[in-house]
């Protein structure tokens, strides 16, 4: 497990309590630390990456959840800003398609699964299908499946098949890292209202963004029920307090630092029988410098 801000990790679910953990709290760092430790963090975890990528074998999934201004975007932009785009993916799961809606939820999440070699990253996830639904369980025909498969059980089947999801990726050599960054009701209503206040960000506002607000409780219980069922040694979720945006980087920033420092990764030395060409690549290079060409 990483070493740092394990204060904010969730590896056993049983017991937890989203109540508490605050969503303001900063473990006494203060911006200008947190701004020092975050850009540290994010050059760590840039060569660290090129590493992930020479060795071939571990891949990283870093799973980003939250209400909504809780920051997801923004926060993945700036702790993945060093990364080589070539061993990355980010992907957003929207609404699925007629076609995603003829499988089993998990058919168009598995796709994106980070191959050998790669971080990905998931802005948003598998676990919008146990949090919208169960919010809003008027939509669950949407799923088409058949009624005799709608039970009483129903959530706890589905929140088993995202962890036995889960440990298939961790088996596959995936270091799955979930993040919740958990924000309160208070900052996400002043971060809507910034929205409307600035003309830049005007279009990030929905109307649906006050609709749900008002589901605040439900999706608050959606979230802790999902966190505890699935949280994990193998795939930990790390409660983020998201109120300072600047906190909430600089924690995502060194939990993914630690994840791949604690892998050991040295660049591979090239096989035995490349250091003929290697050698004979060498001497052409220094060939055409000598001649000018």
């Amino acid at each position: 497990m990483p070493r740092r801000h394990s204060r904010h990790a969730v590896t056993i679910g049983e017991g937890f309590k989203l109540a508490d953990h605050a969503p303001g709290a900063h473990a006494e760092v203060d911006k200008d630390e947190a701004h020092k430790r975050t850009e540290i963090a994010i050059a760590g975890i840039a060569d660290l990456q090129n590493r992930l990528v020479a060795n071939q074998t571990w891949s990283v999934l870093a799973v980003f959840q939250g209400m909504d201004t809780a920051g997801k975007d923004g926060t993945i932009d700036h702790v993945f800003s060093g990364v080589n785009s070539a061993g990355m993916s980010v992907t957003s799961f929207k609404q699925p398609s007629p076609q995603d809606l003829l499988q089993d939820f998990l058919w168009r999440v598995h796709q994106h699964a980070p191959p050998a070699g790669h971080i990905g990253v998931f802005n948003r996830s598998h676990y919008e299908d146990v949090l919208v639904p169960r919010v809003h369980p008027e939509t669950l025909h949407l799923d088409r499946l058949p009624k005799q498969m709608v039970g009483p059980q129903f959530w706890d089947h589905r929140l088993e098949d995202i962890a036995h999801f889960e440990q298939l990726l961790a088996r596959r050599g995936t270091l799955v890292r979930k993040f919740f960054l958990h924000i309160s009701k208070t900052e996400q209503r002043n971060r809507l209202l910034e929205r409307l206040d600035q003309p830049d960000k005007t279009w990030k506002f929905q109307p649906t963004d006050l609709s749900e607000r008002g589901f605040w409780d439900e999706y608050q219980h959606a979230y802790q029920t999902a966190i505890s069922a699935t949280a994990t040694p193998h795939a930990p979720w790390y409660i983020v307090p998201a109120d300072h945006k600047w906190y909430a980087r600089m924690v995502v920033a060194e939990v993914m630092l630690d994840t791949l420092e604690a892998l050991d990764l040295q660049i591979p030395n090239p096989a035995p029988n490349l250091h003929a060409a290697l050698d004979a690549a060498r001497a052409a290079l220094e060939a055409e410098g000598k001649s000018g060409a």
